[in-house]
């Protein structure tokens, strides 16, 4: 289409038509967000929850998740934190971010339109003390989700929340796994404690939930190195952060998909995947990681994967005085969201 001379542009977009949205896709966002008035609710109004999705509360005892397809749940847990504690504070923080999506321009989803999607609060921790209790809590919590036939999307907390929600995510067949993260997460046991942080995808394959064939880890770096030689020995794929620059980041979406295929995967974004430059508020940052940049195309790159579940965890506010950690956590939440309205196991594939 040639450029509009000055006086068609003010017949298009000027006087009457001033509010007036041409093109059909925009038209339809905009006709989901502003209210007949053209006004819609400020961000920073009302009560913060994750991706200002609406709050449900649910009484686990006896949850009530029905008419749901995605829960938005917060882990406040680091019990098993092996450096910098804090990411219990995670889930309040993201909670306090505004202003992300509803709408995922790359993608063209609004996901929190497009499906129905609440913040259904915390995980009902029976004690701030015991990292196994905790996590026999974060299992049935999860377990209750999955068996509504909804997908739980997490916020840690620290990375041990995983190994519980994959329990109860690969309880009926072992899952795949998309991994970003500096650290595989696959070590043994550390100061007598063999579910810390450093190590639930060790046990999460040993106990029939995670397909090690069907896991690839992304964004690895850092001197624990050593602790990781389950990950190649189980046979998961593991993608270093100094290959990434080499074999491009086109290269590496393609190697995650052929990784998982089809099959039924969880994903699983740790903050310090992302350079301190980008998310300082972390326990264990390590240099030489992703840009906020990177990591958004390489989760969007994964539209159309079979996903199951999510998390985004160790996100640690009181060490990041901008609140840019909690901005790039709430920002790779919604982009794990924004890809849910073309996973399969929502059959809103498209």
């Amino acid at each position: 289409m040639t450029d509009e001379t000055l006086d068609e542009l003010r017949t298009r977009f000027g006087g009457d038509n001033e509010s007036r949205i041409y093109d059909p896709h925009f038209a339809e966002v905009a006709s989901r967000l502003f209210d007949a008035k053209g006004t819609r609710v400020a961000p920073y109004a009302g009560l913060p929850t994750l991706l200002d999705a609406p709050f449900r509360q649910v009484d686990w005892a006896a949850p009530d998740l029905s008419g749901l397809d995605v829960a938005l749940i917060g882990m406040p847990m680091d019990l098993g934190v092996t450096n910098r504690n804090g990411s219990r504070f995670g889930p309040r923080a993201l909670r306090a971010i505004e202003r992300i999506g509803p709408y995922n321009h790359v993608l063209r989803t609004m996901p929190g339109r497009e499906l129905s999607v609440a913040d259904c609060g915390d995980v009902p921790f029976r004690s701030r003390f015991h990292l196994d209790l905790s996590h026999q809590d974060i299992e049935a919590t999860i377990a209750a989700v999955v068996a509504a036939g909804v997908v739980p999307l997490s916020v840690g907390g620290d990375h041990s929340i995983s190994l519980p929600i994959l329990r109860a995510v690969g309880r009926d067949r072992p899952v795949g796994m998309i991994h970003i993260d500096a650290h595989c997460d696959t070590s043994g046991p550390f100061d007598h404690c063999r579910f810390h942080h450093g190590g639930p995808f060790r046990h999460a394959v040993l106990e029939g939930v995670l397909d090690p064939r069907r896991t690839i880890q992304i964004g690895i770096r850092g001197s624990s190195d050593y602790l990781w030689e389950f990950s190649a020995a189980s046979g998961m794929t593991v993608i270093h952060a100094e290959e990434i620059e080499e074999l491009g980041l086109a290269a590496v979406i393609e190697r995650a998909l052929a990784v998982v295929g089809d099959g039924p995967t969880y994903l699983s974004f740790d903050i310090d995947s992302l350079d301190p430059a980008f998310a300082p508020g972390t326990g264990t940052p390590e240099i030489g990681g992703l840009s906020t940049r990177e990591a958004q195309a390489l989760l969007r790159g994964l539209k159309g994967v079979n996903l199951v579940g999510g998390d985004v965890v160790e996100v640690a506010p009181q060490y990041d005085t901008t609140t840019n950690t909690a901005q790039a956590g709430a920002q790779m939440l919604f982009e794990i969201l924004s890809l849910l309205p073309f996973s399969p196991s929502l059959n809103r594939g498209g």
